[in-house]
């Protein structure tokens, strides 16, 4: 069930929303990969009446299920915005469309929550990713001395200009 308001109501007191959105309401799991809202949303939001505007302002609050960027471990990450404040502007071009006095907000929290993605997850910052295949093969040689492989700017770097 998609997060509403009717703007009507506003005219005779201040609306205190509080509860939270199911993470299929939000429509981000095909955002990313590696990231992937499967919590619910939490929300204190309080929406008041500016002159024809509508403001609303307060805290939303859940948890992404991540994938390291580099290691493919998985880990979550909470994400927490204290001071989320929404302006709907009465002439705005692109206003949100009324429907019996009823805007809908949830397009505007799966925008916030879109923006608080991670862009390269990583479970820890000092992780070392993957082993490398040179790595493992050389474990597996027991100590016994091996020469690095060459790399793919070796020949290049014996040019000479």
């Amino acid at each position: 069930m998609p997060l509403t308001i009717n703007v009507r109501h506003l005219e005779d007191k201040d609306i205190h929303l509080h509860g939270e959105l199911a993470a299929a309401e939000l429509e981000l799991s095909d955002s990313d990969e590696l990231v992937q809202p499967r919590q619910p949303l939490h929300y204190e939001l309080t929406a008041h009446l500016a002159g024809q505007d509508v403001l609303i302002s307060g805290k939303l609050e859940t948890t992404l299920d991540c994938e390291c960027a580099r290691c493919l471990k998985p880990f979550t990450s909470p994400v927490t915005i204290p001071d989320w404040l929404l302006h709907l502007a009465a002439d705005d071009p692109e206003k949100p469309a009324l429907q019996d006095d009823v805007v809908d907000l949830t397009p505007y929290l799966r925008e916030a929550i879109l923006l608080e993605f991670p862009q390269h997850p990583l479970c820890d910052s000092r992780c070392a990713g993957l082993p490398r295949k040179a790595d493992v093969d050389s474990r597996k040689k027991d100590g016994a001395s091996q020469t690095p492989e060459a790399s793919a700017w070796a020949a290049l770097n014996k040019l000479k200009f």
